[in-house]
């Protein structure tokens, strides 16, 4: 098991992973549409936007943390 100190970099890299994934997909279709090799395609833009998206992810997280606890009661 992980240790629970690498939950929000862990929970990160899901969040991460699946937006990029879900959002490269939709993009990646859109231009392209239905193409021979679409998986092979989306497979490596996904690649680049995880790489993207990760970092930015834990860099962006903890303000937007403290932007909603600001908006909330």
């Amino acid at each position: 098991m992980i240790p629970a100190r690498f939950a929000p970099v862990l929970f990160g890299l899901i969040l991460s992973g699946l937006m990029s994934l879900i959002v490269s997909g939709l993009s990646t279709f859109r231009a392209l549409g239905l193409v021979d090799h679409f998986p092979l395609i989306w497979a490596g833009n996904w690649a680049v936007s995880w790489a993207i998206a990760f970092p930015t992810v834990l860099v962006v997280a903890p303000i937007t943390r403290r932007i909603v606890a600001k908006l909330v009661r």
